[in-house]
């Protein structure tokens, strides 16, 4: 099972205490975005995580706790553009940033920190020019530590169109979208960048760039391999993401309206009274993201590799799920070398009922 930490929020730039303390107890639920009242427990055993995929602008208050990762396969994609303030109004400045990116890959190599330039934004003051002479620059600082780039055009998402309407953002044509790839993919292959596209329906291919697999199931087997395993993973596309998205398929534990860097252009931020309401309910403790557990509304799963199944709190309080005894809760998770259905079934479980007791909230998410 691949991780996805995550195109919701900025877990490293917000949450690493949060994600972390999700590492140390093995496992992190999350709510289903289409249906808020349907929670998902998943495992984050090293034994069950294929990969952890990191998505951020800003992961410097993350880098002190990579140790912790050490038994794990993971890579990041991290995001820096030539905006200011006004559209990045949480981004530190873009010298600090880089600074940043720089030591994130000197601590885990260039092959785990991928860029992306991304969304491209071209309005009357930020012409194709603009875009070409703040690319040039970046992959001057940037192409020694990373070996691609992954680019795309904003999206006008209709939680994000009113702002971008704003600043009379252009809304391209496919002609015109093939000439933005055309230049920015020029100026990546003098620095040595695999330069691929997100999500785009474009064809590139003829230009000498890819399309993106941003969870990438090709990388993970290579990074596999260099951590000593010898079977390939065959992973399939994610069907819940668009059509020309090229990711396979991955878990999700962040939620909308989170991410405190406030981008305007951003398709996961609805509102900022929403962002400041959400973050309110913050614990790093909790093992939902900024969300509490309510066992009177909520429909609570356990996420398999293949589909899931239905938590019956009822079951669990009288003993009888998987026939687990009671001691079974105060096994460590770490007790064992043996894969969870061998030792642990009915284990994660148990971790959600503690949880329940422990802390007797009952509040709506």
């Amino acid at each position: 099972m691949i991780i996805s930490a995550s195109r919701r929020t900025d877990i490293p730039a917000f949450y690493g205490d949060w994600f972390i303390n999700r590492i140390k107890e093995g496992f992190a639920m999350y709510r289903n975005p289409m249906r808020p009242t349907q929670v998902f427990a998943v495992s984050l055993h090293p034994k069950d995580v294929d990969a952890i995929v990191f998505w951020t602008k800003n992961p410097k208050n993350f880098l002190d706790k990579l140790k912790y990762l050490e038994e794990y396969i993971y890579y990041f994609q991290f995001t820096i553009t030539p905006y200011g303030k006004d559209l990045e109004p949480g981004i530190p400045s873009k010298d600090e940033v880089i600074q940043t990116f720089i030591e994130l890959s000197n601590m885990i190599g260039k092959k785990r920190v991928i860029w992306r330039y991304d969304p491209i934004i071209i309005n009357d003051k930020m012409p194709l020019s603009y875009h070409k002479e703040k690319f040039e620059e970046f992959c001057e600082k940037l192409s020694p530590y990373t070996l691609k780039c992954i680019i795309s055009y904003v999206d006008f998402y209709s939680k994000a169109v009113d702002e971008l309407n704003k600043i009379n953002a252009k809304d391209l044509t496919a002609e015109q979208l093939y000439n933005v790839f055309t230049e920015i993919g020029k100026i990546g292959k003098r620095y040595n960048l695999s330069v691929e596209t997100c999500a785009e329906e474009v064809p590139v291919e003829e230009l000498g760039l890819r399309k993106a697999h941003c969870v990438d199931g090709e990388l993970i087997n290579e990074l596999g391999r260099e951590k000593g395993f010898k079977d390939d993973t065959e992973y399939k596309k994610d069907s819940n993401q668009r059509k020309a998205c090229g990711c396979v398929q991955s878990v999700d534990l962040g939620i909308f309206n989170t991410c405190k860097h406030f981008c305007t252009y951003c398709y996961a931020n609805f509102s900022r009274n929403s962002i400041l309401k959400n973050v309110q309910k913050y614990d790093a403790n909790s093992p939902l993201l900024c969300s509490f557990l309510d066992i009177e509304k909520d429909e609570i799963r356990i996420r398999l590799k293949e589909g899931s199944r239905k938590l019956d709190i009822k079951d669990i309080q009288d003993g009888k799920v998987n026939g687990i005894e009671s001691y079974y809760g105060q096994i460590s998770f770490y007790d064992s070398n043996k894969d969870l259905s061998e030792k642990f079934d009915g284990w994660l479980e148990k971790k959600v009922l503690e949880y329940l007791e422990r802390s007797n909230q009952r509040h709506c998410y």
